[in-house]
């Protein structure tokens, strides 16, 4: 499995996420808290959203471990956004350790990526291309369960018009949920997959939570509302709310110790509004 936060609010630097907190992406890549294995070495991405120039994300993904990645350190300290998604990925045994199957993954103005797995993916995958719009089908660049659940994301969404647009996000994204997990049952796959999920468009964003098997065993996903996130002096904390344009970290991991942290309901969908409210349903 792996690890990933997403960050929406007023303008922080890349290391806010992932070198600066004290669980920070790079410490989560090799001493994570929530996952009997500690290592997520298998390479890193970040996605992050500069509007004034393009709305598609730009994305650096690259297969080294992030803990020994200096280009990554020294671009975090200097990088900075309203949106940012990072990834530690754990690879699926079985599937490579390529650039194109690290994570986020974009589309459009999408960023998409996955901590968990499709249950039985090996079996299903020919009947989830099957099901891939044309445009969908051809996006996929790597072998990944993720990027083939990103792709039916894509397939539902094209379909799904006259919704307000965090309204179609989510609904696609269930939608690509719920058609996996029928395929795998219909299979008759005992693996429960698991899907926490976090997309976004620069603006908004939708998280999940999600598994197939015993929710005892589901994957660890936080969010955590505040006025402002700020690190200072190598102390990273969310200031409580209040008046201004705030700011919402969904995280797989506590990113630091304090109070405020709430953990996303197992096989609950969270959305992130333009505005930064932030509501929760069932999948």
């Amino acid at each position: 499995m792996c690890r990933f936060a997403l960050y929406l609010g007023s303008e922080i630097t890349v290391s806010s996420l992932v070198t600066e907190p004290t669980n920070s992406l790079i410490h989560q890549s090799f001493d994570n808290q929530e996952r009997s294995e500690p290592l997520n070495g298998d390479g890193f991405g970040i996605a992050w959203y500069v509007p004034g120039i393009d709305r598609q994300p730009a994305l650096f993904r690259s297969v080294s471990p992030a803990w020994s990645d200096h280009n990554l350190r020294h671009l975090a300290r200097v990088t900075h956004s309203r949106c940012i998604l990072a990834h530690v990925r754990a690879a699926t045994p079985g599937l490579p350790v390529h650039q194109f199957n690290c994570h986020p993954f974009g589309w459009h103005r999408f960023a998409f990526m996955h901590n968990g797995i499709i249950g039985g993916f090996r079996d299903i995958r020919r009947r989830i291309l099957e099901r891939l719009s044309d445009e969908a089908f051809d996006m996929i660049a790597g072998s990944t369960d993720s990027e083939h659940l990103f792709a039916l994301f894509a397939t539902h969404y094209r379909r799904l018009e006259g919704q307000a647009p965090l309204e179609r996000m989510a609904q696609a994204l269930a939608a690509a949920i719920a058609e996996v997990e029928a395929l795998r049952r219909d299979a008759g796959i005992d693996e429960p997959s698991q899907f926490n999920l976090a997309l976004a468009d620069g603006r908004r964003a939708v998280v999940t939570r999600y598994t197939g098997g015993d929710p005892a065993l589901a994957n660890s996903l936080y969010v955590r509302r505040g006025r402002r996130y700020v690190c200072e002096n190598r102390v990273c904390r969310m200031l409580e709310p209040g008046v201004g344009r705030g700011a919402v970290i969904a995280s797989s991991e506590r990113l630091s110790e304090g109070p405020g942290w709430v953990r996303v309901g197992v096989n609950n969908l969270v959305t992130i509004s333009e505005d930064l409210e932030v509501s929760s349903r069932p999948i």
